[in-house]
């Protein structure tokens, strides 16, 4: 279970990543931890890749419907923009973001902000998935939450693509992708 370090008396900066198959509660959990440091009366700035309008274009919303407001970036260098605006900084689907994501969440914990980052671990090939390995390598915790099989109700860690599209990045839900556990996936 992940502890959230105190903010107001630990002032070096961090980074969490939040990571797991899709359906796996990644967006609640990044929502929820967001929620908790705006209670606790901390400026918080939140970010989405533009690539990501599946829901809303400047929201970011879960799976079951809970939502934060959140800004829509083209790419990881905008967010830079923001550093001086907020002490915690929340960024959903990582995975999306280009290469300078990783060197941006650094810049920001040097500077003493918390970094919260929600992405997919693997691709629908069971492959990792952009900069994800590098912001977990870097970051000083990881959650890696499960989805349930829907095959066989087991612990899913796969986002199984249902449709017969080839791209690497497919946006969709339901209608594109299943949560599977390793036998599944792999039959």
């Amino acid at each position: 279970m992940f502890v959230e370090p105190n903010y107001k008396t630990n002032k070096s900066g961090w980074i969490e990543v939040v990571c797991g198959s899709m359906f796996s509660g990644k967006t609640e959990e990044l929502i929820r931890r967001l929620k908790r440091a705006r209670i606790a009366n901390i400026e918080v700035a939140i970010f989405k890749p533009q690539i990501d309008t599946r829901y809303h274009e400047q929201k970011i919303v879960s799976h079951d419907e809970n939502t934060i407001q959140a800004i829509s970036v083209f790419n990881a260098d905008e967010i830079m923009n923001h550093a001086n605006k907020a002490d915690v900084f929340g960024i959903d689907e990582a995975q999306f973001f280009d290469k300078n994501i990783t060197i941006v969440c650094s810049k920001l914990a040097e500077m003493g902000k918390r970094v919260i980052i929600a992405g997919l671990d693997m691709d629908y090939l069971g492959n990792p998935f952009g900069e994800m390995p590098k912001l977990m390598a870097i970051s000083n915790y990881v959650t890696k939450l499960h989805a349930i099989c829907v095959k066989c109700g087991a612990i899913a860690s796969y986002s199984y693509r249902i449709s017969s599209d080839k791209k690497q990045v497919v946006l969709g839900e339901k209608e594109h992708y299943e949560a599977r556990c390793r036998n599944c996936f792999n039959q």
